[in-house]
């Protein structure tokens, strides 16, 4: 995923680990390529 991303490994495992706040532009590539809403992903739904 992080190669999809063009992101290191580190900077990935980072979000995977909550240790930085992912930015909405993120939150709407995860959203899209996984298909599902942000909502979703934020647990809100």
């Amino acid at each position: 995923m992080a190669n999809i991303m063009e992101m290191t490994d580190r900077q990935y495992q980072r979000y995977e680990y909550g240790m930085v706040n992912v930015p909405a532009t993120t939150l709407n590539f995860f959203a899209d390529f996984f298909g599902v809403t942000t909502d979703y992903l934020l647990g809100r739904e």
